[in-house]
C-alpha cells in the first residue's frame, strides 16, 4: 500500500492486519478531507473494538495492535500483529473480514492515485488481476501414453 508517498509491504499480510496498517498510516495522509479521515478513524476503531471483544482486551492480538498503533511504522510490531491473529485465526471470523475489508475501501477511497493493495499469491492453479480487470486459469492435462500400463 502507498499512502501519503509512503509504501508499506502488505502482501504477506492477513486482510486484517493489512487494513489495521494501511489505516494508521492513512492517520498521517495529507490531502484527504476530514470527513474522509473520520471516516476511515471510526473504521480503524470499530475493527479495532471488535477484536478486543473478540479475543478479549488484554489478549496477545489486543497488546499486539496497541503497540502497533503506538509505532505503526515498524515493521516488527506490524509482523507481530499479524503472527498473533494468526494465532486465534482471526482471518476466518467473517464479522472482522467484512470491518477489514470496509476499512481497506475506505482508505483506498483516499485523494491518492499511487495506491495499491499488493497481493502475493503462491500455489498452483492462481490467477491474479488488478484494476477491475479478470484472470483465468486453465489447465490442460494430457495423458502421457508411455506410463499407461496394461491390466
Amino acid at each position: 500500500i502507498s499512502v501519503a508517498g509512503r509504501s508499506l509491504e502488505v502482501n504477506h499480510m492477513d486482510p486484517i492486519t493489512a487494513a489495521i496498517v494501511a489505516a494508521l498510516s492513512a492517520g498521517a495522509a495529507s490531502g484527504a478531507t476530514d470527513v474522509a479521515k473520520k471516516m476511515i478513524v471510526d473504521g480503524y476503531e470499530a475493527l479495532k473494538s471488535l477484536l478486543k471483544k473478540k479475543f478479549g482486551g488484554n489478549s496477545d492480538a489486543a497488546d499486539a495492535l496497541d503497540k502497533l498503533q503506538a509505532k505503526p511504522d515498524s515493521e516488527g510490531r506490524q509482523k507481530t500483529l499479524a503472527e498473533e491473529l494468526g494465532a486465534v485465526n482471526a482471518a476466518s471470523d467473517p464479522e472482522l473480514m467484512i470491518a477489514a475489508r470496509s476499512l481497506l475501501e475506505l482508505v483506498k477511497a483516499l485523494p491518492h492515485g499511487e495506491q495499491h493493495i499488493l497481493h502475493v499469491a503462491k500455489g498452483a492453479n492462481i490467477a491474479q488481476a488488478s484494476g477491475g480487470s479478470t484472470a483465468t486459469v486453465t489447465r490442460n492435462i494430457y495423458e502421457n501414453p508411455a506410463k499407461k500400463t496394461k491390466d
